[in-house]
């Protein structure tokens, strides 16, 4: 019979636990980051409600510049 010290044990079940929760968290951010390139939570149509609720037509130029000001921000 196969006879394993409790330290053996220990040390294993607690790198197993280490190497799963690092590799959970970069999967994790991964799919995160990736869906959120796919929807973005935020676009176009919806800035341009934005400025239609504060009683504003906007032009495409301020659309473009607000998008690119929240793709700064996110960097």
């Amino acid at each position: 019979m196969v006879e394993i010290q409790i330290w053996v044990l220990v040390l294993s079940l607690v790198g197993a636990l280490l190497l799963g929760a690092v590799a959970g968290f970069f999967g994790g951010r991964y799919f995160f980051k990736k869906e959120l390139e796919k929807n973005p939570p935020i676009n176009e149509n919806m800035i341009r409600a934005m400025f239609r609720q504060m009683g504003r037509k906007p032009s495409e130029s301020q659309i473009k510049a607000v998008m690119n000001a929240m793709k700064n921000s996110n960097k």
